[in-house]
């Protein structure tokens, strides 16, 4: 596997942290444009290099009368609208292999849920459209099996893959987060914390997930310190009408905060090279 490749204008793996951000699912057109100027303003003042996230279907959603968004074909054509007037590189979800093309036209990473890492079918039908590859690591998927996950999207000839960590299973309704994961899947390919879902209490408020966004910060502090190439944050400029995910996002005004926190962290833990010693 490469350790570095391009995501559009950004480097992946070459030591600078990147920042994946947005609302879960695209909830208007209008909406996304405003959450990602308001994100890529605060992204330039902190010279971070930013992607773009939100999902066209929420397709795992607890209850059957959940929001899911605007589905595959218009949700790819307002991203990619919104990729064309921003500048920005753009991810979202797919559930079925059977959307990879299409959404592909929209979005320059297809994310494969942490429920569907397994699904060889999905990872090879992601990987053949030549976009970047996010793979969420499974709540019930030990790091180092997630090695085969990397191998099934690069038995494609696509070497542009990531993994990203957003807690395991603890009990019901509960994630823990084994830091110790991040170097393990680090050993494979490029590593990216969710410090958003893995705040999350799954299905465990009355028929939706609950959360708890208070410990964002503590664990986004202690993944950047353990080592990871970028930082995945579901943020929302008011959480509590948010139709996704509403307990658990980062709440837009604390990202900025949050970010030169993690920016400080990252380069106080940065290894010195032989030109610095």
């Amino acid at each position: 596997m490469s350790s570095e490749f391009e995501i559009g204008p950004i480097r992946v793996g070459n030591g600078r942290l990147f920042l994946i951000a947005g609302p879960c699912v695209i909830e208007s057109e209008a909406h996304i444009r405003t959450m990602a100027d308001s994100i890529q303003r605060i992204a330039a003042d902190l010279s971070i290099p930013y992607i773009f996230k939100a999902s066209f279907d929420k397709a795992n959603r607890t209850s059957v009368s959940s929001f899911r968004g605007p589905g595959l074909r218009e949700g790819t054509a307002i991203l990619r609208r919104l990729a064309e007037s921003s500048g920005l590189p753009v991810l979202t979800d797919v559930h079925e292999p059977a959307q990879c093309e299409i959404a592909a036209e929209g979005a320059d990473v297809l994310q494969i849920p942490a429920f569907l890492c397994r699904q060889t079918d999905l990872l090879i039908a992601a990987a053949r459209t030549g976009r970047a590859i996010n793979v969420k690591k499974g709540q019930f998927v030990a790091p180092w099996d997630m090695r085969h996950a990397v191998e099934k999207a690069a038995s494609t000839g696509n070497l542009r893959v990531f993994l990203t960590e957003r807690g395991a299973s603890f009990g019901y309704n509960n994630l823990v987060v084994d830091m110790r994961s991040l170097a393990v899947m680090r050993a494979f390919a490029p590593v990216v914390f969710d410090a958003t879902h893995s705040v999350q209490i799954p299905s465990g408020a009355s028929g939706v997930s609950g959360g708890q966004p208070e410990f964002i910060p503590l664990l986004a502090r202690a993944a950047v310190a353990a080592g990871i190439d970028g930082v995945f944050l579901e943020v929302h400029d008011n959480p509590a009408q948010a139709k996704s995910d509403s307990a658990n996002a980062l709440d837009l005004k604390n990202l900025k905060p949050l970010l030169e926190n993690l920016l400080a962290i990252h380069q106080a833990a940065a290894p010195v090279t032989a030109e610095q010693a």
